[in-house]
């Protein structure tokens, strides 16, 4: 009996190869290193950058820069090691079927169709690139750059049609800045959207019927990274009050008692480790409200603890309250108008949603919400009344002597650049040429974030701002992410909102501790939707 043939080759399999679901390979050595050293390097800059008095200087510029490059590095190496084994990382919001975009660009996509969210995140990611291009562009096609040493500017030929600079040593300076940003934002974002060992452990135990769980996923008091970071922004920033309140007391005019500085010299314009007593209630007052929002969660899971396990005294959250009074009291004792009044708007609108979200309590749960938000009005005006009284006599007299100039000035700098702006980071060098006299200051700042980015960025740069800003919000509204409540949420939007609502009469983005906080404020609020 004869053999049958051997059939042909036919033409190699053509399909696509199929990924292994998340999380079904075991995570690689070299990511695990990655992933630990990204949030140290997060831990770093979050503590550094308030204690390095503000982040204002050079040196700690740059020591914040380079630690956001080497975020940026590890989120790349991370990006190469899920090339090039295959590894999908569990990420919050994403399936187990396996709906991530893979590859070394795999950013945290979820799902391979076209959903709201990959739009979001695109076009996001877009508009990062296309503003770190403007920058670029407008350094490297520099029509001019300002020697402060020899007080004269040096001309140079440029491509009118792309955007130009008129002081090319600073715009560079501010690429490199606004470069390690965009890094940190999304290695940060990154670092947030994975699920931690035991997250994934209690998700694989857990019945998909368990009551209290929407759709099978175990959501904790918060998600572990986030909740680990939340702790260290709200004990640091109580620190960083309770700090200021006592140099404040002492009458010291030396920051952190150690340096004085070369501005700002006396000790009622300096507040803890800032120079500038504004920046310093900008800073707490992106974090306090964001403290009492995490405070009503972790409070909440105690209510709802008996659905799952937990040991004692896991939560110890009422150190949040403390932490939360000392930075809403810090602004009006350390005699910032502007810092006082977003204070007193944001203890409000904190205040209303709360009451809110415990509608439904007992008569007693709101008395002693109201007790603790007057205890801290009450602290705040005993300790610091004296003197911010005497700061609000002269207040129109303050703003008709200098700032009012300033917005005059600003005007016709904003008429001759309307379309590319002057260039990022050119104003402290073109404002001299727009004084009506030379008997007014010389300003570094405009004292109006708005008003300096249409000045420097041009309608085309703020625009591209404006729509990143609008985004960071909407992704709360989508379908993937980590699980945020919505009252966290809300307390995480009126931090952000009080922040660019004083960055109309001052300069709270100019100042690095505070532009970073506020973006790692932005990657939570893009990295989280509905729980």
């Amino acid at each position: 009996m004869m053999e049958s043939p051997a059939p042909l080759p036919g033409p190699p399999d053509r399909r696509p190869p199929e990924y292994p679901p998340a999380g079904a390979i075991r995570t690689p050595p070299a990511y695990r290193i990655a992933d630990a050293v990204s949030e140290a390097v997060i831990y770093f800059m979050v503590l550094f950058g308030p204690w390095a008095f503000g982040a204002t200087q050079n040196w700690s510029i740059w020591t914040l820069n380079i630690a956001a490059y080497l975020l940026g590095g590890l989120l790349v190496t991370k990006w190469i090691i899920r090339l090039r084994t295959g590894y999908r990382p569990a990420r919050w919001g994403q399936s187990e079927t396996g709906e991530s975009v893979p590859g070394a660009l795999d950013i945290g996509l979820a799902g391979r169709r076209w959903t709201a969210e990959r739009r979001a995140t695109t076009l996001l990611a877009a508009l990062t690139v296309a503003l770190l291009t403007y920058c670029f562009a407008s350094a490297w096609n520099a029509r001019a750059v300002y020697s402060f040493t020899e007080s004269t500017f040096k001309y140079f030929d440029c491509i009118p049609w792309l955007p130009h600079s008129y002081d090319r040593d600073s715009s560079w300076f501010a690429f490199w800045t606004y470069l390690g940003m965009a890094l940190a934002f999304w290695a940060a974002r990154d670092w947030l959207l994975a699920r931690t060992a035991r997250e994934r452990r209690m998700k694989r135990e857990l019945p998909p019927t368990t009551p209290g769980l929407t759709a099978g996923e175990w959501v904790a008091q918060l998600p572990d990274r986030l909740r680990r970071l939340l702790w260290l922004l709200c004990v640091n920033g109580g620190l960083v009050g309770l700090e200021g309140i006592l140099q404040r007391l002492s009458g010291v005019d030396k920051l952190l008692w150690l340096a004085q500085p070369r501005f700002n010299d006396t000790a009622d314009t300096q507040f803890g480790p800032y120079a500038y007593r504004a920046n310093a209630a900008q800073y707490l007052n992106l974090i306090w409200p964001v403290c009492l929002g995490f405070w009503w969660s972790l409070r909440r899971w105690e209510r709802q603890s008996s659905r799952v396990s937990r040991r004692a005294g896991s939560s110890p959250h009422v150190v949040l309250v403390p932490c939360a009074i000392l930075m809403a009291i810090s602004p009006v004792i350390s005699t910032t108008r502007g810092g006082a009044a977003v204070a007193a708007l944001q203890l409000l609108a904190v205040l209303a949603v709360l009451t809110f979200a415990d509608r439904r309590g007992r008569w007693l749960r709101h008395l002693a919400t109201l007790a603790v938000f007057a205890l801290s009005i009450g602290l705040g005006f005993y300790l610091g009344w004296s003197k911010f009284e005497e700061r609000l006599a002269n207040g129109t007299r303050d703003v008709s002597s200098g700032r009012a100039d300033i917005y005059r000035n600003s005007v016709q700098m904003a008429r001759d650049f309307p379309v590319f702006g002057s260039g990022p980071g050119s104003f402290p060098a073109l404002y001299q040429l727009y004084r009506h006299d030379f008997n007014q200051d010389w300003e570094a700042y405009l004292h109006n974030d708005w008003m300096q980015t249409v000045v420097t960025f041009g309608g085309i740069g703020s625009a591209m701002v404006l729509l990143a800003l609008l985004l960071a919000p909407a992704h709360w509204f989508l379908h993937r992410g980590i699980p945020v409540p919505w009252v966290m949420m809300a307390t995480i939007w009126i931090a952000m909102s009080g922040c660019l609502l004083h960055a109309f009469f001052d300069f709270p983005f100019q100042i690095y501790s505070i532009a970073f906080l506020f973006l790692l404020l932005a990657c939570v609020s893009f990295s989280a939707r509905r729980a």
